[in-house]
């Protein structure tokens, strides 16, 4: 199993497969976008197959997202999550995606057999949105959830960020609408991972900022500590329920010590938490002269994985005065 110093286990697999996106959201890259990796340097679809097979059958993992960039945009996806869905045991399997392009993969998605789906959607004004994410794709995305909702990828949850003078008095609204269609809302603190490094803390809208807003529509009852585990979002009852919301506080109240997450980025790297400044390489162990050497063996492979977890440190950082902001953007890390 992937256990650490401070014996936390990571039974959830984070999968960047492309750092491609089709969005340019100000939070997480410029208008003209990023660097993108070259096909070579990418992973190629048996090479995160087998990656996932080794994390599966030999390390514990017993979840796997697929994240970006944009992973809609991976030609193999569909063959991808198939193959992943095969594997014994049979993780639980989940998407992060900006919903472009979920109205005409949905069903091929649920069929291969992803579980549900995570969706990023920060406004309910499309002038909004085309400011933040500088493309004009709003109701691609509203129709991306509703595909995703009927297809039967439940429960179909939203993500969403907050930016000051932009879209910061919305979440009583945006609640509303997640209980109307039946979506899981879950709102996420802004992130030290934008590729400009323009992230600042004093001015963000914090998790208190959230919570206070919502409170003036709706009645809000904590959820106890058992049922959130060691799942990022704290969540609230709304109204008496049924619906829940959540707020991810990964800045103002971090998770550090329940953490069960090991990451992969597109390029083949281990990354022990999105804040790391450090990678371990698998794509070279993968490409050692194929699985027959010692080399690139899978019990070699398993190894270099452990090792790298065993060095993960006890928290993000984000409280150290002298936090360094991770030179590689979210979409190169995968969220």
């Amino acid at each position: 199993m992937l256990i650490d110093t401070y014996g936390r286990v990571a039974t959830d697999l984070r999968v960047s497969l492309t750092d491609k996106c089709n969005l340019r959201c100000t939070y997480c890259m410029p208008e003209e976008g990023l660097q993108w990796l070259s096909k070579s340097e990418l992973l190629s679809d048996d090479e995160i197959v087998r990656l996932v097979r080794i994390a599966v059958t030999q390390l514990g993992i017993t979840e796997v997202r697929f994240t970006g960039g944009e992973p809609l945009l991976r030609p193999g996806l569909v063959g991808i999550v198939e193959r992943c869905a095969q594997l014994e045991p049979r993780p639980r399997m989940s998407l992060t995606t900006n919903g472009i392009g979920l109205k005409r993969t949905a069903k091929a998605l649920k069929a291969a057999g992803l579980d549900r789906v995570n969706v990023s959607l920060d406004t309910l004004r499309p002038d909004v949105f085309k400011t933040l994410t500088r493309r004009d794709r709003h109701q691609d995305v509203l129709e991306g959830l509703e595909a995703a909702r009927d297809a039967g990828l439940t429960p179909v949850k939203v993500n969403t960020v907050l930016m000051p003078g932009l879209n910061d008095d919305e979440a009583p609204d945006l609640l509303a609408w997640a209980v109307e269609n039946d979506y899981e809302l879950r709102f996420i603190e802004q992130m030290p991972l934008d590729a400009q490094h323009g992230w600042k803390r004093d001015g963000m809208i914090t998790a208190g900022d959230i919570l206070q807003s919502l409170r003036t529509r709706f009645e809000l009852t904590e959820e106890g500590s058992g049922e959130r585990g060691s799942a990022p979002a704290e969540r609230w009852v709304v109204d008496g329920g049924p619906h829940r919301v959540g707020v991810i506080a990964s800045v103002t109240r971090p998770f550090c010590s329940a953490c069960d997450r090991t990451r992969l980025t597109a390029d083949g790297q281990v990354r022990t938490c999105l804040f790391a400044t450090e990678e371990t390489d698998l794509r070279a162990a993968l490409r050692a002269d194929g699985e027959d050497t010692e080399a690139g063996s899978d019990e070699a492979i398993a190894r270099i994985w452990k090792l790298a977890m065993w060095g993960k440190k006890a928290g993000s950082g984000l409280d150290d005065p002298a936090f360094l902001q991770p030179d590689r953007p979210m979409s190169a890390i995968g969220g």
